[in-house]
């Protein structure tokens, strides 16, 4: 969201303090009351009325890691974030380096690719084969 012009900003004032009732100047420009009200307390606070100084944004604790974190996640798909965490060394939390792997377009669903030892057989219908194929085991049965 951005901040209004200071152009508006500056004619908003001119008709507060031209004696206008904040209600009329709000629906003349469009504005809310309660943003000519934080303008009027800016005003008194600070003695202006100008936009704040945007607020920057700080450096992530692994932006620096990230290269080291992307060729362990590659080396180890199975560790656990906490396992991750230990090998890279870093005094990080699991959600700072889950957040980091987000990024780093890393999936965290398992894959399991070997049919489970007991379970019953299922099979799905082939149209154009005309058989039943198998495709896989059902637990819990």
């Amino acid at each position: 969201m951005h901040a209004y012009s200071n152009d508006l900003r500056v004619r908003v004032m001119a008709d507060v303090d031209a004696g206008m009732l904040v209600k009329d100047v709000a629906i003349k420009f469009r504005v809310s009351k309660d943003w000519i009200y934080k303008l009027k307390r800016l005003r008194r606070e600070t003695g202006s009325f100008g936009p704040r100084q945007q607020r920057t944004v700080q450096r992530g604790k692994l932006d620096d890691a990230l290269p080291q974190l992307k060729q362990l996640a590659e080396r180890h798909p199975d560790a656990t974030l906490k396992e991750l965490r230990d090998k890279l060394g870093l005094a990080v939390g699991v959600s700072t380096l889950w957040r980091a792997l987000r990024r780093l377009k890393f999936t965290f669903k398992k894959k399991y690719f070997t049919l489970p030892s007991n379970g019953v057989p299922m099979y799905r219908f082939n149209v154009e084969s005309g058989k039943l194929d198998n495709v896989g085991y059902l637990l819990n049965v």
